[in-house]
């Protein structure tokens, strides 16, 4: 339940992070969705991949993020990163407060593949920590107590995705070597449990040959988005929003990245909040 809050401005921007260049698929998936929409994205490259980190630290990093974020003015928060969703959304959201809305990408995909009665077996793959919190297991089965869930760790997916490497030998490769285990044989639908991932969803739809309903949180989560403010009355109509990308330590891959989805020239601001 999501409280209502009169002091939250609708001309105001929405934040997104993770910790690298998966969010950056939510963020598309907002833009495109949200044209009108001003987004500032922090992408903590300094401490990637959360998905080898302990709970306590992206607690830690959750919260200073989302403070960075407020001090930006943003109406919104998203956390578009499954493992900061799963280990740190309540943390976040208490700190937060009424001073923004917060979204995770977890609690939209659950009630998506809930509402597809087709769908029996879920197979979720994700990085080690979303897996370890056993999080989609949990919320999918008290959605629906008829799911079953077969979970599995892909933890060189993210590392991959960071390091350029898909739609090529490698990648497919490696993809194919995880989705041929055996916990995922009789699976009739696939959750895409990072955000990273999307970036590799041709090579995964190549691999099942289209037959396999296969659910990535970008969408779902713009579609969630759209669906609060437009609630919340707090949709804005800016013409050419001027979006800003920052990130805790500059790599060149991130950069590649932000062009890649962010057509045009993208600059990217260094932010040191650690200190």
């Amino acid at each position: 339940m999501i409280k209502e809050n009169n002091n939250l401005k609708s001309s105001n921007p929405i934040g997104i992070f993770d910790s690298g260049i998966g969010g950056l698929t939510v963020a598309n998936a907002i833009t495109r969705m949200l044209p009108n929409e001003k987004i500032i994205y922090f992408g903590d490259t300094a401490h990637l991949p959360y998905g080898e980190k302990s709970a306590d630290s992206i607690k830690y990093y959750g919260i200073r993020i989302s403070q960075f974020l407020l001090e930006q003015k943003c109406k919104l928060i998203i956390i578009a990163c499954n493992t900061a969703s799963a280990q740190a959304y309540e943390t976040i959201k208490d700190f937060v407060g009424d001073k923004a809305i917060v979204v995770n990408v977890i609690d939209p995909v659950v009630r998506e593949v809930a509402h597809n009665k087709q769908a029996r077996h879920i197979g979720v793959i994700a990085t080690k920590g979303t897996i370890r919190s056993d999080i989609y297991a949990r919320k999918l089965k008290l959605a629906r107590k008829d799911l079953e869930v077969s979970s599995l760790a892909t933890p060189l997916l993210v590392s991959m995705i960071e390091e350029g490497f898909f739609n090529n030998k490698i990648s497919r490769a490696v993809i194919h070597s995880y989705l041929e285990r055996p916990k995922l044989k009789k699976i009739d639908a696939l959750i895409l449990a990072c955000t990273h991932f999307p970036l590799i969803k041709p090579e995964i739809e190549e691999y099942y040959k289209n037959r396999m309903c296969i659910i990535d949180s970008a969408k779902v989560v713009a579609e969630e988005v759209a669906s609060i403010l437009k609630t919340h009355k707090l949709n804005t109509r800016l013409k050419n929003p001027k979006h800003h990308f920052y990130v805790s330590d500059y790599t060149d891959s991130f950069e590649k990245s932000t062009a890649f989805f962010f057509k045009g020239k993208i600059k990217l601001e260094r932010a040191d909040i650690w200190k």
